[in-house]
């Protein structure tokens, strides 16, 4: 990677976990993502370097269930993102 590409700690695991607001993939909140192009090298870095510990802290990971597990009863897709329940 040359040093003019932005890096990004996005892993297309895109969903906010509602408690926090950060992202359950990459632990970026809405603003740090929709801005995440404006920002300099540094704040990208400061910010990178804070999400391990977000990430760590977020309640439940959500899962994804596919369109033949949901076919095959496994989970239905209304309880995919139910936080209530572990």
């Amino acid at each position: 990677m040359s040093d003019s590409a932005i890096k990004s700690p996005c892993i297309l695991v895109c969903a906010i976990e509602p408690q926090s607001g950060h992202c359950y993939g990459c632990g970026r909140n809405r603003d740090e993502i929709a801005g995440w192009m404006a920002y300099s090298a540094e704040e990208r870095n400061a910010i990178m370097a804070a999400l391990p510990d977000r990430v760590s802290k977020l309640e439940r990971k959500p899962r994804r269930i596919t369109r033949r597990a949901r076919m095959r009863g496994d989970q239905a897709r209304r309880d995919v993102l139910d936080l209530s329940s572990d």
